[in-house]
């Protein structure tokens, strides 16, 4: 449950755009490694956790994104809508294919590469979890 209540406010630091819900994420696999390697040895077992585990961050950064971005898709439809201006960067140079490129990268990309810095520093915790045990024996 703190995850989520700091991933809102990394949401609402990032004022929607994602960027520190991503780095939150290495933050994240990290503790999640931690926390399920205190109960159990078992270095599948803790995989498995850490895999389901590290879902639910990035699952309610998707349902955030959906919340904040979600109704600004109707802007695709309406003829009138002036996207050139809405403030987002047109890196397509085109103002609604940086509009749909912008929707994709905050509502679907965004959640899903919090899910792999938070998948990464888990593996990587395990490793150093691993060498350690190996160097001790």
């Amino acid at each position: 449950m703190a995850f989520l209540v700091a991933n809102l406010v990394c949401v609402g630091m990032g004022m929607g755009v994602p960027i520190f819900c991503i780095v939150f994420g290495f933050f994240v696999g990290w503790y999640i490694v931690k926390r399920v390697s205190l109960d159990e040895a078992d270095v599948v077992v803790v995989l498995q956790r850490t895999s389901i585990y590290s879902l639910v961050v990035p699952t309610s950064t998707l349902v955030l994104m959906l919340i904040m971005w979600g109704p600004t898709v109707k802007m695709l439809f309406d003829p009138t809508a002036d996207l050139a201006n809405f403030g987002i960067p047109l890196i397509l140079y085109e103002p609604k294919a940086s509009f749909v490129g912008w929707l994709v990268l905050m509502i679907f990309i965004s959640p899903f590469l919090q899910l792999l810095t938070s998948l990464f520093s888990s593996h990587c915790t395990i490793v150093h979890w691993l060498r350690g045990d190996r160097d001790g024996s």
